[in-house]
């Protein structure tokens, strides 16, 4: 099949994918695309004016640092960056959501999710530099480190609300994964197990669309949310770009998993904007056409429209986040340079607890190969 074809496809197939009963699947929006608030009738919310704004300056500091990330990739000081570009909303609104008690368990794409949880971004990108293997306190946060195989953390998160309901605390776990991660068999080991054992736990799938080059289409007949029926409990498709319904959605999820209501399934429907990470080409597979369609709902221009029709946000209040991302990207990038070269023999150091046969003999054909780099030098030197 053609590019071409692979993603007009694609584009065709998200939000119309009809469900098991044939019909075109509900979408949770409390603020459309042009910044005009709609109600419903499950989820509603009601933010002062402090608040909207903040929501607003979380997405725009998300998406600067964000954006400093792939260009520090591309000037070799990142070895790579899983870019959140377009998914500030997602992630920002769900964040929000959670209370300081909540446990998160993140990916490897969760920025602006840690951004919330207050861990800082210079950790992140010395997980990406190699320099550090996350960087900061799980416990400390109750932000469990970056998780790169995928949908491993969904059984994480399981496991540790059940142990939440076992010790009676008032609190919710919250796992993140994305529409690819949605295939794989832990996924659906932890709905198993978190149903059966009404864990306190959100599933908060961001569906952007793209499994790296496999669009959504070709992962499942239904809509994602409604996999979750099968197990037991409900799912529900909110507006990725809308954080004003992601918070919303979020909320509600995260109580009834308080309350003791067990496990939600959340799919958070926005779109890749970027490539999977800074080793992809998404032009190879998808088309600019769609990226395009997709920009007209792009989640911060949505909030900023809403803020300016209700006259919630002025000109020194842009201002002053503008100046205020411009300082954030300065830290960023002279604290990634600041930062040493990662050693690439400290691979080697935490395969196994104690020694290891094979692990010692790879670390020294390793360190022969680098050697004899040295060697070459040397002699085109003499």
């Amino acid at each position: 099949m053609s590019v071409k074809s692979t993603a007009a496809r694609s584009s065709r197939g998200g939000a119309k994918r009809r469900g098991a009963a044939g019909q075109v699947p509900e979408l949770v929006q409390l603020l459309t695309p042009e910044g005009e608030r709609v109600e419903h009738s499950e989820y509603s919310i009601d933010l002062s004016p402090e608040e909207l704004r903040g929501l607003y300056r979380d997405m725009v500091l998300t998406r600067r640092f964000d954006a400093e990330a792939i260009t520090l990739q591309r000037q070799g000081e990142l070895g790579l960056w899983a870019s959140l570009l377009g998914q500030e909303a997602a992630q920002i609104g769900s964040g929000r959501a959670t209370r300081p008690d909540d446990y998160v368990f993140p990916t490897y794409r969760e920025h602006g999710v840690a951004w919330t949880r207050g861990v800082d971004p210079l950790n992140l990108l010395g997980m990406f530099r190699g320099v550090n293997n996350g960087g900061w306190d799980p416990n400390t946060n109750n932000f469990q480190l970056y998780t790169i195989v995928i949908g491993s953390q969904t059984l994480h998160a399981t496991g540790y609300a059940m142990g939440v309901a076992k010790d009676g605390a008032d609190s919710a776990v919250i796992a993140y994964f994305g529409d690819g991660a949605s295939s794989q068999g832990d996924v659906a080991e932890a709905f198993t197990f978190s149903a059966v054992y009404n864990a306190p736990v959100v599933f908060f799938c961001q569906n952007n669309q793209w499994a790296i080059s496999e669009p959504t289409e070709k992962q499942t007949r239904v809509p994602l949310y409604q996999r979750a029926a099968g197990f037991g409990f409900p799912g529900v498709r909110v507006d990725g770009n809308d954080v004003l319904a992601v918070l919303a959605v979020t909320r509600a999820a995260l109580e009834r998993a308080r309350s003791g209501g067990g496990p939600t399934l959340v799919e958070a429907f926005t779109y890749r904007m970027g490539a999977h990470t800074t080793s992809d080409d998404a032009s190879r597979y998808r088309l600019d056409t769609e990226r395009q369609e997709w920009e007209a709902k792009d989640p911060i221009a949505r909030l900023k429209a809403y803020l300016d029709n209700e006259k919630a946000a002025d000109d020194a209040f842009y201002a002053e986040v503008e100046a205020e991302s411009d300082a954030l990207a300065k830290r960023v990038r002279e604290g990634v340079r600041a930062m040493p070269d990662p050693d690439p023999m400290t691979i080697f150091d935490n395969v196994y607890a104690d020694g290891h046969a094979l692990v010692d003999e790879e670390r020294a054909q390793f360190a022969a190969y680098r050697a004899s780099f040295a060697d070459t030098q040397e002699g085109a030197v003499r």
